[in-house]
């Protein structure tokens, strides 16, 4: 691998926040750019946040937001559009839709132990053998061992928490004020679009790179 790895958490719409963080880690060819999920809802123009992924060759992953959407895409007459996702269903083009249906679970670098995922994992099973209801969604484990989110189970501990790889694993979706970092795990989600930071990892470096975010979009 000649260039390297730049991992960005949860974007949700925040199109001027990524386009900066992009000028910031001063993006080279050889280098391999990972989204972590939930690039739409929230922030002001996920259709944005779409095109400046496809212009960069990012390699997207599947997160909870999105799934959303396409379950309601994907089946018009089965799933009705929530109203806080109908201003960025409305809003996306034929190739953002293109973008979103093409976009996996997991993105694996193995000369690296590295796996990416916008939730996380359970720890009492392999990680390639979970689900997109597990992997896009999972926050925290419940005492039965169930993944639930934090909201669900605001008395249980964090996945990250539980996990103890190999391989070592970077993801998005519980939202903090600081980068949550464990031995075998990182999670990029700083809350941008509630005024946070939008948030870089570079790689093998394992170096932080943000932005704050221009205002506050989502309560």
């Amino acid at each position: 691998m000649n260039g390297r790895i730049i991992a960005i958490g949860d974007i949700h719409g925040c199109h001027q926040e990524f386009a900066k963080l992009l000028q910031l880690v001063k993006l080279q060819p050889d280098d391999q750019l990972i989204l972590l999920g939930d690039l739409v809802n929230r922030g002001p123009d996920s259709s944005k946040v779409i095109q400046l992924a496809r212009e960069h060759r990012a390699f997207a992953l599947l997160g909870n937001h999105e799934r959303r959407l396409l379950a309601a895409w994907q089946n018009p007459e089965q799933v009705k559009v929530r109203d806080s996702d109908r201003p960025t269903y409305e809003q996306l083009r034929a190739d953002d839709w293109a973008y979103i249906e093409a976009m996996p679970l997991t993105h694996e670098i193995a000369e690296l132990n590295i796996v990416f995922v916008h939730g996380g994992f359970l720890p009492d099973r392999p990680w390639h053998e979970q689900g997109a209801d597990i992997v896009t969604e999972v926050q925290v484990i419940d005492a039965d061992g169930r993944p639930r989110k934090r909201r669900e189970a605001p008395d249980a501990s964090p996945w990250a928490d539980h996990w103890i790889g190999p391989p070592f694993v970077v993801y998005g979706h519980t939202s903090r004020e600081e980068v949550y970092e464990r031995e075998w795990s990182i999670c990029l989600d700083t809350a941008c679009a509630m005024g946070g930071h939008l948030t870089a990892l570079i790689l093998p470096e394992r170096r932080i790179v943000q932005v704050k975010a221009k205002r506050r979009y989502y309560p």
